[in-house]
């Protein structure tokens, strides 16, 4: 298919690699997200070797390797913090590294910037009022009382998809996990240049960004799924990691004091095993499988989503064809990362065995190695 008029619901990472890839290919693309100041949190984003290869596909791949750090191996560590295992991580473009951190707001900037350099339409503080599939179009009603036809819609609009509701009214909604993840930057010593990454039933991990800042992410069991009050949050994570066993995580503990710097986030997930599309809508990203961030690919599927629904619109005279084509190519990886995900994270909350993080991780490198 050619010189299609597509809309984008969302302005996340999904979304506007979507809208890159696409414009790629001549089409007319229109993002509405409803977010009216188009903003992410401030904390980072880990993104693998499968990533680069698809940002390198976008030509995305220099100005995004510019914006963060690159790494190519990892550090398992005991929970007392005693090293289980440092091993190289596969490079999957030549001449580039094998991952890299980076903030989101970094990216983000990245991603908007080129969308918009792209000539794709961008509006903000926008949603879907009503979708309506003739079986030839999609005539959309907007937010703002605007309205608009469509060849195509592209839900990436993400776990609580609002356009997975509206097509899908029967899909499975997203499963609380009985875990959260908390996430804090802090200065970046000199000598953190991998991906640290601590074992336990209180998982922790730290990630490069820039020249000056990492991450600290924290994944607790939060059975309740409580809700705490932002005055409290840096003496709420602060409490979670007071009696973790290793001294550098204790150490760093200390140095939460921001409740703004804090990002705490309850962990749910789905895995959408039917179609991912109706019609002419077809959905990508957290949308269709939302996984934990046990294996840090959440993004990096949605990114990999973007690429190959573009290739398959080119492939196929038809939105039936190229939807079944590549939710058929995307399914069985992303059931893998969503499925061994939660695997862990059951694990480390007593409900399953615990899984050894250093075999899992080399395991999952192998497996995005594989083409998309």
């Amino acid at each position: 298919m050619k010189n299609l008029n597509i809309l984008i619901i969302g302005g996340g990472i999904g979304g506007l690699t979507s809208a890159i890839a696409l414009r790629r290919d001549g089409h007319d693309v229109t993002v509405i997200e409803k977010d009216p100041d188009w903003s992410v949190y401030g904390v980072g984003i880990i993104q693998q070797s499968n990533v680069i290869r698809a940002m390198a596909e976008l030509d995305l791949l220099d100005d995004y390797l510019a914006s963060g750090v690159p790494f190519d191996k990892v550090a398992i560590y005991h929970p007392d913090g005693s090293l289980v295992a440092e091993f190289p991580l596969p490079r999957l473009v030549e001449g580039y590294p094998a991952s890299m951190g980076i903030g989101r707001p970094a990216l983000h900037k990245i991603l908007g910037d080129r969308t918009i350099a792209s000539g794709a339409q961008v509006h903000l503080g926008v949603t879907a009022a009503e979708i309506e599939d003739t079986g030839e179009e999609v005539r959309m009603s907007f937010s703002d009382g605007s309205s608009g036809t469509f060849d195509i819609v592209v839900g990436a609009d993400g776990v609580y998809s609002q356009t997975r509701e509206a097509i899908m009214p029967n899909a499975p909604s997203p499963e609380f996990t009985g875990q959260a993840v908390w996430r804090y930057n802090f200065p970046r010593p000199a000598d953190l240049d991998a991906m640290h990454v601590y074992n336990g039933p209180i998982g922790a991990g730290l990630v490069p960004i820039n020249a000056e800042l990492m991450y600290l992410y924290v994944t607790s069991p939060e059975p309740s799924k409580p809700r705490y009050p932002h005055e409290g949050l840096a003496a709420s994570m602060r409490g979670k990691l007071r009696d973790h066993p290793a001294p550098r995580i204790r150490e760093l503990a200390e140095q939460i004091t921001d409740n703004d710097g804090v990002v705490y986030r309850p962990l749910e997930g789905m895995m959408l095993r039917d179609d991912w599309h109706v019609g002419r809508v077809v959905l990508l990203g957290d949308a269709v499988h939302a996984t934990t961030p046990h294996l840090g690919q959440g993004a990096g599927l949605a990114i990999e989503d973007s690429v190959v629904l573009a290739e398959e619109i080119a492939r196929y005279d038809n939105p039936e064809a190229a939807f079944k084509a590549y939710r058929d190519r995307r399914f069985e990886r992303c059931r893998y990362i969503v499925d061994k995900s939660l695997e862990i994270c059951r694990g480390q909350l007593g409900e399953g065995p615990l899984v050894d993080n250093a075999k899992v991780t080399a395991e999952v490198y192998q497996v995005v190695a594989q083409p998309i």
